[in-house]
C-alpha cells in the first residue's frame, strides 16, 4: 500500500520561488520563475504548487488568454505548462491533482478549453494527459527561448504534441470524485 501524502495545492508565493529551483536542478529557470510570478501578480498567469510541509514538490503553470487577443478567442483556451513533480513523489496522483486544479481555475474564469503540450519523447506524460481526457490536435516544433540565471539566452528545441480538452463542470466534478478530491 502506497504511503498517503497530505499536501496542499495553492498559488505560488514569492517565498516559493527559490524552492521551485529544486536544490539547483532548475536554477537555470530562475528568471523564468520570477517573470511568471510577476505575470501571476498581474492576473495573466497562475503558478500552482503542490505544497508538502511548506516546500513546492510539484507545479503547473497556467497561461490565461491575453486581453489583447481577438475578442472571439478570449477565454476560449487556457494553456497549461511546466507540469512537474519531484521524482520520488511521482506516480502518487500529484500531477493529476495539479492538472485538475488548473482546469478548475480555468473553468472558474470562464474558459472552455484547456491545452497542454507534451514532448514527443515523453510517452508517460502523454498517457497521463490522455487518461485525463486530452486529445492530440496538433504537432508543434517546440522551439522556445529563455534567459537563464546568468543572463544567457538559451534555446530549447523540444518537438511536442499539442493536446486539448473541452472543459465542463460535469466532467471536472466526475474527475475530482474519481480522484477522491471532490
Amino acid at each position: 500500500m502506497a504511503l498517503q501524502i497530505e499536501l496542499a495545492l495553492r498559488p505560488a508565493t514569492r517565498a516559493d520561488l527559490p524552492g521551485l529551483e529544486w536544490f539547483g536542478l532548475y536554477t537555470h529557470f530562475r528568471r523564468l520563475f520570477e517573470r511568471t510570478y510577476e505575470e501571476q501578480a498581474e492576473g495573466r498567469r497562475l503558478m500552482l504548487v503542490a505544497d508538502l510541509n511548506g516546500f513546492p514538490v510539484g507545479q503547473i503553470f497556467v497561461h490565461f488568454t491575453d486581453a489583447d487577443q481577438e475578442p472571439h478567442l478570449r477565454k476560449w483556451r487556457g494553456y497549461l505548462y511546466a507540469l512537474r513533480v519531484m521524482e520520488p513523489l511521482q506516480g502518487r496522483g500529484i500531477g493529476t491533482r495539479l492538472i485538475q486544479e488548473a482546469e478548475r481555475e480555468l473553468l472558474a474564469r470562464g474558459y472552455r478549453w484547456s491545452v497542454i503540450a507534451v514532448a514527443k519523447d515523453n510517452p508517460g506524460a502523454r498517457r497521463l494527459y490522455e487518461r485525463l481526457g486530452y486529445v492530440v490536435f496538433a504537432d508543434d516544433p517546440g522551439i522556445w527561448h529563455y534567459t537563464d540565471h546568468e543572463g544567457r539566452t538559451c534555446r530549447v528545441e523540444e518537438p511536442a504534441w499539442m493536446l486539448q480538452k473541452a472543459l465542463t463542470r460535469t466532467q471536472l466534478d466526475r474527475d475530482l470524485r474519481g480522484s477522491g478530491k471532490g
